[in-house]
């Protein structure tokens, strides 16, 4: 990435594409608007809203209706699918990246698509938007019209969703060893997290696939040229990850479930055994608080000898008294 300052603020990158280039031309900090025009093609336009200018750019380019604007440069975090007046535009869900790694944190990608460019603005970078860039550099004649850019950026966020299914999949499998060995073993706190993103992927997933079909069903005179083709392609696509979305959650509902119920028993154990010495304790507690009185004429005080053998005899015999009614009424 060239260094600021920029003429363009917010400038992640800028491609200009030219059907039928191999390559891409990549312009730099330096360039100004006029020069992402392109004679025979489209550009791509990457900006990054944590510049406070963004707003300012976009209201200067041309052929950006307001509501494509406010969707450019809106903090909602909420899928959105808007088609009108052959143009195509709202808010795609994303996982984050670092520097030097991928998360599985969610982010959001904006973007405005019409026949001669496609706009995209992000607050952090994203996983996805960087596969896209990549396989524009690798062969950018593959890439023909800005709809199918918008297909790049959702299959790439389908890839990326395989991959973090694969991932939490093993984690669930090692969860499961855990959870099914003989040994007890609390793992709510490691299968928690596990949870909380698949039921957010699932529920993201599920509104961009209802948005993408709601898409493809606009009249034909307000959807860009391509795009209902392309709607029904990314359409099958997301169901089938959705599947493997659903599944996971299923899976892990169960092992939540299953360590619940382990938990729930092994109390229940517990409070058994609990149960069981309070029953044995009682009678020798009565026999030991009845000679405790500080009364007279109590049995074995005085005149005799062996006292303490005969309470000591008397708490035995309760304890097997206690042990006999409990046998006889199947709680032992």
């Amino acid at each position: 990435m060239d260094t600021l300052p920029a003429n363009i603020p917010g400038l992640v990158w800028a491609y200009r594409i030219n059907r039928g280039a191999a390559k891409p031309a990549r312009l730099s900090n330096e360039a100004h608007k006029g020069d992402l025009a392109a004679e025979d093609g489209f550009f791509w336009l990457h900006l990054n809203l944590a510049d406070a200018r963004v707003p300012a750019l976009l209201e200067e380019i041309e052929g950006l209706p307001e509501p494509v604007r406010a969707a450019l440069t809106t903090h909602d975090t909420h899928a959105a699918v808007t088609v009108d007046d052959q143009m195509l535009f709202g808010t795609l869900v994303d996982c984050q990246r670092e520097f030097d790694r991928d998360t599985r944190d969610l982010g959001w990608l904006h973007f405005a698509i019409s026949d001669r460019f496609i706009i995209t603005t992000r607050l952090q970078p994203l996983r996805s938007v960087e596969r896209a860039r990549m396989a524009i550099e690798k062969n950018a004649a593959k890439f023909q019209r800005p709809v199918d850019l918008f297909e790049l950026l959702v299959v790439e966020f389908q890839r990326t969703l395989i991959s973090i299914v694969m991932d939490m999949t093993e984690e669930l499998n090692v969860i499961e060893d855990f959870v099914y060995d003989n040994a007890p073993r609390d793992e709510r706190r490691r299968l928690a997290p596990v949870r909380r993103t698949i039921v957010r992927l699932h529920r993201h997933l599920r509104t961009l696939l209802s948005l993408m079909r709601r898409a493809a069903a606009s009249d034909d005179d307000e959807m860009p040229f391509g795009f209902e083709e392309i709607a029904g392609r990314l359409t099958g696509r997301l169901e089938s990850v959705d599947h493997d979305v659903y599944a996971l959650q299923e899976r892990a509902r169960l092992l939540h479930e299953e360590i619940d119920s382990k938990l729930s028993s092994e109390t229940n154990r517990h409070l058994y055994i609990l149960s069981l010495m309070t029953a044995f304790l009682l009678p020798p507690t009565l026999v030991t608080g009845f000679f405790g009185m500080n009364t007279s004429n109590l049995p074995f005080a005085s005149g005799s000898s062996g006292g303490t053998e005969y309470a000591v005899a008397l708490i035995i015999a309760s304890v097997l008294l206690a042990w006999w009614l409990l046998k006889r009424v199947n709680i032992l």
